[in-house]
């Protein structure tokens, strides 16, 4: 799968926007979490939706852009975390072992 690395303030303004014409998933990802690790694994062998961006978010390294997800999408931090966005708005989350590539083609 071939994630855009979240790592500015900026590309959350962007990313909104983009959601009013094409679901826009974060993967909020801890490396130092081996659950984290597995998620991460989990998803990026699925197949992907061709009709999403995927965005991969690393939180410890880049806390103040999870903190700012956090706050414009109105969900508590988790790690991991899966979010989808659509028309500027979080329309679904899911943590730890429930991140699932299923989920998400449910949700679209």
């Amino acid at each position: 799968m071939d994630f855009i690395t979240l790592n500015a303030l900026t590309q959350l303004n962007e990313l909104k926007e983009k959601s009013f014409n094409k679901l826009q998933v974060i993967f909020k990802h801890s490396t130092r979490c081996p659950i984290s690790k597995m998620a991460l694994s989990r998803i990026d062998r699925a197949t992907e939706i061709a009709t999403a961006d995927y965005y991969l978010l690393k939180v410890i390294e880049d806390r103040p852009v999870s903190n700012a997800v956090a706050e414009t999408f109105n969900v508590q931090h988790q790690s991991p975390q899966i979010l989808l966005i659509k028309n500027g708005s979080c329309i679904f989350t899911e943590s730890q072992n429930a991140i699932s590539m299923e989920d998400i083609i449910e949700q679209q």
